[in-house]
């Protein structure tokens, strides 16, 4: 008698698709759904790759360069599909593509996409290896080929944000929220969601956006997106927006995400990133915004640190030199 097939032998499915409908409670300020709530539809679907390819625990270590196209509408059905184009010895990297339009299906269309990275863990919560992933077709040898040439990209991106100091030197418009993570924060792993720490990021660029400019502000882009620590739920968090750099409509914000326990007054660095921001007038127009002019000797270096971004992630595979930095354009456009 032959023995049943193990479940072993059946091959990983490297991609996932979460379908639903965009609900009210996902409207947000800007009267579509936020990017802090599409960022939260990103972390779920590459955690639920992550796991089905893993088949351990996994947690968010990085979300690469994430640009908000046109928004998603209440009661849009969605489409987020992660698709896992490469992996290390326990790290997934997943392509992610958010989609939406009415249930129709008349005006449906791409509205982001990213690279997020998950890394598998033990019960110890250390790094436990993970099948490799062999790419079959030419798409998928080209999603691993982008995914692998993005790896050191990313690791300057890492260096030049690691480097920064942020402190009461600088003068630019800077917010600060603070409040404790509470348990309906918690993801499977008994720590906060890593799209909720993202969420969180977003609602702190805004305010200090908004502030800055005195217009209403929305998420065009997201990237350097970096896990440091995890968060516990009861732990108070601290996250602190500073407005780094403008060009002609985007405000380019870096946000530092801090937590530790209400007993003490020990704040670890958690996660790191930097959002551009633009002004929209009220008919949802984006419009130029005043520029900044770096005062002190902190803004001139953090001004030259984005600077340094957008040039390091001009060299990202279908990436572009942003057209005021490139040689000839002058100024600030």
């Amino acid at each position: 008698m032959t023995a049943p097939s193990s479940a072993v032998d059946t091959p990983l499915e490297n991609s996932v698709t979460l379908r639903f409908l965009a609900s009210p409670t996902d409207l947000g300020h800007s009267g579509s759904v936020d990017a802090g709530t599409v960022l939260e539809w990103v972390d779920k679907a590459a955690y639920a790759a992550a796991v089905g390819w893993a088949k351990t625990y996994c947690v968010t270590a990085y979300v690469g360069n994430i640009h908000f196209a046109d928004p998603v509408v209440v009661g849009d059905l969605v489409e987020v599909e992660a698709t896992i184009v490469h992996t290390g010895t326990s790290s997934m990297h997943i392509r992610t593509v958010v989609s939406s339009g009415s249930v129709s299906g008349d005006d449906g269309g791409k509205r982001s996409e990213c690279l997020v990275i998950f890394v598998a863990v033990g019960p110890d919560g250390k790094p436990v290896p993970v099948p490799a992933f062999e790419p079959r077709t030419d798409a998928e040898r080209l999603d691993s080929d982008h995914a692998v040439a993005r790896i050191a990209v990313r690791k300057d991106i890492v260096e030049e944000m690691r480097r920064q100091e942020y402190t009461d030197a600088g003068t630019a418009e800077r917010t600060v929220l603070r409040f404790l993570a509470a348990p309906t924060d918690v993801n499977w792993g008994g720590k906060v969601h890593g799209g909720t720490v993202m969420d969180w990021i977003d609602e702190a660029a805004y305010v200090c956006s908004a502030r800055y400019c005195g217009l209403d502000t929305v998420a065009v882009f997201s990237g350097g997106v970096r896990f440091l620590k995890p968060l516990r739920i009861g732990d108070v968090v601290e996250v602190e927006a500073r407005l780094v750099y403008t060009g002609h409509k985007g405000m380019h914000v870096a946000v530092h995400v801090r937590s530790g326990s209400p007993r003490s007054r020990e704040m670890d660095l958690t996660t790191t990133c930097l959002t551009v921001m633009v002004a929209r007038d009220d008919e949802g127009t984006a419009v130029p915004v005043p520029p900044w002019a770096p005062q002190s000797e902190e803004d001139r270096r953090l001004h030259e640190h984005a600077r340094n971004l957008l040039l390091i992630r001009s060299r990202a595979p279908g990436s572009v030199l942003p057209t005021h930095l490139r040689p000839g354009s002058g100024g600030n456009g």
